[in-house]
């Protein structure tokens, strides 16, 4: 009976959310392409489904629900993935992807795919330099992984913008690992890029690491640089795009645009509960980094960055307060903000945002490289 009850309420929520959503359609399709409309709306319904009251979450649901994309050996469209796990004790494993010429794409027979892979994990430095991407997904902590199709379909983009290796890292999540697990997890991951033959290229014989991710992982891409420059581990370059900060105090976008553009308050509430120590509030450093508990990175020598923002996320005065606070620090950023854009945007190749995103993108790598 009591299993009973449970899919009652949560058809209840269902049926209440799909009704909220199919209200919104005509007011966001006058901003939002129909197909990113139908793909964001979906993962709202189904992360209200698995999100519970008391903090906890339905993971067993939740793995079901994410559309997962398999890692390919054989190359689709020039790009070959593989998966590859870097730290045993912990099972955090990797996705890498690169680019594959037009003749291997061509191989048949199973040693034609499995050799490239073991070649490239023990191969010498290359002569031309190449980025390294090191990819967080987002999904607020909590959601999505390396392997959701989403995410594999954004890393396969940046390998033929960059023509270079993605490493997309599958971290830990909240609510069963909070805080600092994901940061330790992308810590891990560029210790072990920094440490691989072959990721390093060029005359120096240097491995030429970017940092990225979106929502969260945009979180996680910041707090593992500053580490880096803490440690003096050299990157190139972040990559945020829409990348998730808070604090206590409401910014005018966050009351302005409440609930409007898929996001609520509310959400991302519970998702910071889900992620920081459960004595902390949202003025907690890894919410708020530069916040009243914060730290400021005058005199660190911190990484170049690279902010995209979305005028219709609601957290977007926050990332271009972040961004600010940056250059008061005296640090090199670049901000581009696209006025009617939403969260997500850059998942689908359906609007000149996504285009010339991309195209920023492209340029940051190669300028920086």
């Amino acid at each position: 009976m009591a299993g009973s009850d449970e899919v009652n309420r949560n058809e209840c929520k269902a049926h209440s959310l799909w009704l909220w959503l199919l209200a919104c359609c005509v007011v966001l399709q006058t901003v939002v392409p129909l197909h990113t409309w139908v793909l964001i709306s979906n993962y709202k319904l189904s992360y209200n489904i698995l999100r519970r009251a008391d903090g906890t979450f339905e993971r067993d649901l939740g793995e079901y629900l994410d559309r997962r994309a398999p890692a390919n050996a054989r190359p689709v469209e020039g790009v070959s993935s593989f998966d590859h796990v870097i730290d045993q004790s912990v099972g955090l494993e990797v996705r890498i992807y690169r680019a594959v010429d037009g003749d291997a794409a061509g191989d048949e027979g199973a040693a034609a795919v499995t050799l490239p892979i073991l070649k490239f994990l023990t191969d010498a430095p290359a002569a031309e330099p190449f980025p390294v991407i090191i990819f967080f997904h987002g999904g607020s902590f909590v959601h999505s992984s390396a392997s959701s199709t989403i995410y594999d379909s954004l890393c396969r983009r940046f390998v033929k913008l960059s023509k270079g290796v993605v490493v997309s890292v599958n971290y830990r999540r909240a609510p069963e690992h909070r805080y600092p697990c994901a940061y330790d997890d992308g810590w891990t991951a560029l210790k072990w890029v920094m440490s691989q033959p072959f990721m390093r290229s060029g005359e120096d014989t240097r491995a030429r690491v970017f940092l990225s991710g979106d929502s969260s992982g945009g979180n996680i891409a910041h707090h593992v640089a500053v580490r880096a420059a803490d440690e003096g581990v050299k990157i190139c370059g972040n990559i945020l795009l829409n990348a998730m900060f808070g604090g206590t105090e409401r910014t005018e976008s966050e009351r302005r645009l409440d609930g409007k553009y898929f996001v609520t308050l509310q959400d991302r509430d519970w998702y910071w509960k889900a992620y920081l120590p459960e004595d902390a509030d949202r003025d907690h450093p890894a919410c708020n980094p530069f916040g009243p508990n914060g730290r400021r990175l005058k005199g660190l020598p911190f990484t170049k960055s690279l902010i995209i923002v979305s005028g219709l996320d609601l957290t977007c005065d926050r990332q271009l307060a972040y961004a600010e606070a940056l250059r008061e620090d005296g640090h090199e950023v670049k901000v581009v903000q696209r006025e009617k854009a939403t969260v997500g945007f850059y998942l689908l190749p359906n609007t000149v945002h996504y285009h010339e995103v991309m195209e920023e993108i492209s340029d940051f790598l190669n300028a920086n490289l």
